[in-house]
């Protein structure tokens, strides 16, 4: 099993987290689905669970908060990319065209954290590891393979992103399809959304590999998820794009290639 044991390079997808109404719902769905252990975390510290696969921690689980004032956010999977120093992140964002939705704050001594967005609205957030790195375990089934930007301005965000650590080229063999790199290391993909749905914005979207893509999206309906586009093989393996019982996106797919997160 990819294990991680040392901190992620700035720039690199390093955690996964959802927020969704009803957290144990969802834990004991993804439990079911990848077999996540997780429980929901103290009071004081929100809640928040941490969900563990073999024993190592692969994704958050809490319950949708909305600051005061502020409208609910949507049910959805939110990608953190590892920092040296958030708050300078949060300057780097704001310089290049960014917005600053929630401002950097510490969680206790595991680390401190934002969220953001790129100048195209694609929401995301920012992890400086301290006592907690992020994903401890990925690339296998049940954990994060892949981080994809899907945007409806390439070139704003190729300009955005490279504060930040990433940069964007041409992928070979996929005529519209951009690789993700940090300090030349491929960590994930980038896309127009010309081939998605009319009226779907700008966002990053989570891969989760699995053992067998279409009996995991059997489950998955069965549990009373739904699929957005039904497994399909493409140049990277069998691929769904599919949502939860509470309507969070995310994509599974069944390797045919090593990937790297």
């Amino acid at each position: 099993m990819p294990e991680v044991t040392g901190p992620y390079k700035p720039g690199t997808p390093c955690w996964v987290d959802l927020m969704v109404p009803d957290q144990q719902a969802a834990l004991d769905f993804y439990r079911d689905l990848f077999g996540w252990h997780g429980e929901p975390g103290p009071p004081e510290h929100g809640g928040y669970a941490v969900c563990t696969l073999d024993g190592k921690a692969v994704a958050g689980i809490v319950t949708t908060m909305a600051p005061e004032g502020q409208p609910t956010p949507p049910t959805a999977w939110t990608s953190y990319l590892a920092a040296e120093d958030a708050d300078a992140t949060a300057r780097a964002i704001t310089d290049n065209g960014g917005s600053v939705l929630m401002p950097a704050m510490d969680v206790l001594t595991f680390g401190r954290m934002l969220v953001a967005a790129d100048p195209t609205g694609a929401v995301f957030g920012v992890w400086q590891a301290r006592d907690f790195i992020g994903s401890q375990v990925v690339n296998e089934p049940g954990a994060v393979i892949w981080s994809e930007l899907n945007t409806s301005d390439p070139d704003a965000v190729n300009a955005f992103y490279p504060a930040l650590g990433i940069e964007a080229a041409p992928m070979e063999g996929a005529p519209g399809y951009f690789s993700l790199t940090v300090a030349g290391r491929m960590v994930g993909g980038m896309q127009g959304l010309d081939e998605l749905p009319a009226g779907i914005p700008s966002h990053w979207m989570t891969y989760f590999s699995v053992d067998d893509t279409d009996s995991t999206v059997d489950a998955l309906t069965r549990a009373g998820g739904s699929v957005l586009k039904a497994p399909f093989d493409m140049m990277a393996g069998r691929m769904a794009v599919v949502q939860d019982p509470q309507g969070a996106p995310f994509a599974v797919i069944n390797p045919t290639m090593p990937q790297t997160n």
